[in-house]
């Protein structure tokens, strides 16, 4: 398999798994998934000008511009770990049940200030996003900010077999993709593997001091750098205001207080902005700097975004929910003391057996929070409660609904296969 790495580098790194965006001279690697099969689209690839392919269907290998290996993900997960390996730079590798995508993004608003960054486009954090991304990673770069997501056991440790990060960053561990896992232990575990990673390359860890599951966990081999809102880190921070977007300030060991105006809402945010705080500190990043890079970042991935409508003030977080971060999202809403509050919530999809235990809670605390609420989604249209609820996205537009609603503070939060964005244009 390895004497066909050097064709990606004859192709001056340009490589696809796409025959529709195949560059001229690029490597056309044909992965084979679930529902579709790449070796169908090799001739496609050829005549949109890619140079060679590689093929998991030994007949269609010719031994000039089509080479067969018995399985083209592997091969596409081997060439980007040896081309990782090539690169003697800090790798830091994110993973966690929420806030992966918005610490990434923060992280690399810091570090950016100082440093030529590859980091993970978008969520493309899986199996192929990864390999994807580190065979992006040219001289030129400084540090690379992997994020690495999971759906069921044995991932994290996969990504990180294939990225071999030597600084490491678990959000949290929460109630998420629990039909993958099974269970929260289940959860527990395969994010764990970052530590495990930790262990086998002799690197560090980013923690949250106060998350007392990460800091039960981890093994003693491994140096921590920590940061805290309520404990003596060398990064502290302390929430200021959140009415809408959060207001903080942070110290580097104990000395002057920084504040940071950011353009994110959702006080639960703090600690994604103390981590990359944190790791910009590490890598010699001043705290002017970090304040300018935090302050300059706005969000526009449909995460912790504010959108103010003609009528309305929006909360747009519909990209992925489970419970802890639905149940922190309500909790932000109510802080902000707003006239006018209405939660419009999806579905939290994949929690498997604890699905309804779930929806029912959010549904109770919506109740003691005294915010009103309408529910999307088949999980929530189950339980028998009082509160409004319709099956889609669709059916919610075309009832008239959302005719009339003004002066609002609307929070919209869902996972990704609601689609709550299709009513934004509604509000």
């Amino acid at each position: 398999m390895e004497r066909y790495f050097n064709l990606f580098y004859s192709c001056n790194q340009r490589i696809s798994i796409d025959s529709r965006t195949v560059e001229s001279g690029s490597l056309f690697i044909a992965i084979v998934g679930t529902t579709f099969n790449g070796n169908q689209f090799i001739q496609s690839a050829l005549d949109n000008g890619a140079s060679y392919c590689i093929t998991s269907e030994e007949t269609l290998s010719d031994g000039e511009r089509i080479f067969y290996v018995s399985d083209t993900l592997l091969f596409l997960q081997k060439l980007a770990n040896f081309h990782r390996s090539r690169f003697a730079i800090p790798v830091i590798g994110i993973t966690g049940s929420n806030g992966k995508t918005t610490t990434k993004e923060l992280i690399v608003a810091v570090l950016t200030m100082k440093f030529n960054v590859l980091f993970t486009e978008g969520n493309l954090n899986n199996h192929i996003g990864v390999p994807l991304t580190l065979l992006r990673l040219k001289p030129h770069h400084e540090i690379a900010v992997i994020e690495m997501g999971a759906n069921k056991p044995g991932d994290i440790e996969e990504l990180c077999d294939i990225a071999d990060p030597n600084f490491g960053v678990i959000t949290n561990i929460g109630l998420a993709h629990l039909e993958g896992f099974g269970s929260f232990e289940g959860v527990k575990q395969t994010k764990l593997a970052m530590y495990r990673a930790m262990v086998r390359s002799h690197g560090k860890i980013f923690i949250n001091e106060d998350d007392e599951v990460l800091m039960a966990s981890i093994p003693s081999r491994i140096e921590t750098i920590a940061y805290s809102l309520h404990k003596s880190s060398p990064v502290n921070g302390r929430t200021l205001a959140s009415t809408p977007f959060l207001h903080f300030g942070f110290r580097l060991n104990g000395e002057k207080e920084h504040e940071v105006r950011s353009q994110l809402i959702g006080s639960y945010n703090v600690y994604n902005f103390l981590c990359a705080i944190c790791i910009g500190n590490y890598f010699g990043v001043t705290e002017e700097e970090m304040v300018g890079g935090l302050e300059a970042y706005t969000p526009t991935n449909n995460r912790s975004q504010w959108i103010r409508t003609a009528k309305n003030s929006l909360i747009v977080d519909c990209y992925n929910a489970n419970l802890s971060s639905m149940k922190a999202a309500l909790s932000s809403l109510e802080s902000m003391n707003t006239s006018k509050a209405l939660a419009i919530l999806g579905d939290m999809l994949e929690l498997g057996d604890a699905s309804f235990d779930a929806h029912n809670e959010i549904i109770q605390l919506c109740e003691r929070l005294k915010i009103p609420l309408v529910c999307i989604g088949k999980e929530f249209y189950s339980i028998s409660s009082s509160v409004e609820k319709f099956q889609n996205t669709d059916a919610l537009i075309q009832s008239g609904r959302l005719e009339g609603i003004e002066g609002t503070t609307i929070l919209l939060k869902g996972s990704r296969g609601i689609g709550l964005e299709k009513i934004i244009p509604f509000l």
